[in-house]
């Protein structure tokens, strides 16, 4: 089915970041034609795509997707449009939440009335598992009630809710993308598993951890790409939420004293009020049901359960431990 992605025009925005520069080079791979939208910046940074051997293939665009004329003028002559720009940081939504709503809300209007406006074949919004809060049951499926717990889940609410309301108003090509907790190589430190690589591979071997409790479904990266490239080709799915995920939980516990497992460390950790959410903001409990995606999409994860999660870890700690990686990352320094 990926076949058809060779020769198709395809925006991708957030480029630049972590999943969205995975999601362009396989892009790359399978022969598309990929404009790819990295967040202006005076130092010319392409983000993470500077690290790729895909830029003299892809057209680079920079900008903000804040601004709707802009974002119109990239979508034009574009037949698929990826949309992956957004603030993601749940720490940095306490401090800052009306950037969110700027980014992840008027942002994601923009695209939507710019794919409308540029006649887009296809248009997937990337979503979070973080709009289900603490799970009500497990496994989570698409039915799951949304609950908002930072002010991030919220602003991600409202965006796949327009997003759903265009496709049912306009009948926009939208498909709303739910991945779990993607994990992987280049992923921000404001993230658990790089927070816990990061450490161990730096010669720490005090862990500064938060909450120990709450349970995640971790999905490798590669997977989480698989997803969105399904949802671009896929015969039918338009309006349609689609979870994907490992089909696996653990503990942030467990997640620790595996990687020091992995990593042949051998640790302690000391909880750090300042990586703490507020109490009643920290979801507790996450566990994907994918089976709408097997249906939809025709996607299962290649890393699914304990043995899948294992080779990611596998694959990230091996990336992260690189000296020239390692040292892109203030290491020691709590990252929003």
């Amino acid at each position: 089915m990926l076949e058809r992605l060779r020769g198709k025009r395809v925006l991708v925005t957030g480029a630049d970041g972590f999943i969205g520069s995975h999601l362009t080079e396989a892009l790359v791979g399978y022969g598309a034609k990929v404009r790819a939208v990295a967040f202006y910046n005076s130092f010319n940074s392409r983000g993470w795509l500077d690290e790729t051997d895909v830029q003299a293939k892809i057209d680079v665009v920079a900008g903000d997707i804040r601004d709707a004329y802009f974002v119109r003028d990239i979508m034009k002559d574009c037949e698929i449009a990826l949309h992956l720009a957004a603030l993601i940081s749940i720490p940095f939504s306490y401090i800052a939440p009306q950037s969110f709503v700027e980014t992840n809300v008027v942002g994601t209007l923009n695209v939507l009335q710019a794919a409308m406006g540029c006649g887009v074949s296809r248009l997937v919004c990337t979503s979070t598992s973080e709009v289900y809060g603490t799970a009500n049951y497990v496994p989570i499926d698409e039915a799951h009630p949304l609950n908002a717990q930072s002010p991030y889940a919220a602003t991600k609410i409202a965006a796949d809710q327009l997003a759903l309301s265009f496709q049912k108003a306009f009948g926009a090509p939208v498909i709303v993308l739910r991945p779990f907790n993607t994990f992987g190589p280049r992923q921000s430190t404001r993230a658990v598993i790089p927070t816990i690589i990061t450490q161990i591979a730096g010669g720490s071997r005090q862990i500064k951890l938060g909450s120990l409790h709450p349970t995640r479904d971790f999905s490798y990266v590669a997977d989480t790409v698989r997803g969105f490239l399904h949802a671009a080709v896929v015969d039918g799915g338009i309006g349609e939420v689609i979870n994907t995920g490992s089909g696996f939980e653990i503990s942030i516990g467990d997640t620790v004293a595996l990687i020091a497992e992995l990593m042949g460390a051998k640790i302690q950790i000391e909880q750090s009020s300042e990586r703490m959410r507020p109490a009643v903001s920290e979801v507790g409990r996450l566990f994907a049901g994918v089976s709408k995606a097997e249906k939809v999409l025709g996607w299962t994860p290649n890393y699914g359960g304990r043995e899948g999660f294992r080779r990611g870890l596998k694959d990230t700690i091996a990336w992260f431990s690189d000296p020239d990686n390692l040292n892109r990352y203030r290491i020691n320094q709590y990252v929003l």
